[in-house]
């Protein structure tokens, strides 16, 4: 096993949040694990602040054009393998936009999401508490409650 750092892995995490206090999350189903969902966010393209990142990523993953993504509400940072298989740490910054609810349309997703990303679902507190797969990041719950410190 090698000891070279790991790569830091810059994202904006949007909670989508819409007229019926609902979470949009994203169902991906990778073949070689088990089935996860999470919200709409990804990795920050270089020279892109985590801002710039969050809105072009709502637009990508979803389509719904936003002109910003509000104040940064969170800040975590991780250690996992991303849907590639490279081992990295993330540096993920939270940001929360409030919307009705829509249909999102695929049409911006790259060859990876397109093959790995299953479906699409509005969720409730409720239905997140109690679901029976994987929810990332697995604080999801607390960080719908975080406020804008800001």
């Amino acid at each position: 096993m090698s000891n070279s750092p790991r790569r830091i892995r810059r994202a904006a995490r949007i909670l989508l949040i819409d007229e019926h206090e609902r979470l949009l999350l994203i169902r991906f189903a990778p073949p070689s694990r088990r089935a996860f969902w999470c919200g709409v966010g990804g990795e920050c393209d270089p020279d892109e602040d985590f801002h710039a990142a969050a809105v072009r990523e709502v637009f990508e993953e979803t389509g719904l054009q936003v002109e910003s993504c509000g104040p940064e509400i969170a800040q975590r940072m991780d250690d996992f393998i991303t849907l590639e298989g490279e081992p990295v740490t993330s540096d993920e910054r939270f940001f929360r936009v409030r919307t009705t609810s829509f249909t999102p349309d695929c049409a911006g997703h790259t060859d990876l999401e397109r093959a790995l990303i299953k479906e699409f679902r509005w969720f409730s507190a409720a239905e997140l508490a109690e679901w029976h797969e994987p929810v990332f990041p697995v604080n999801i719950l607390e960080l719908l409650e975080t406020e804008v410190s800001r």
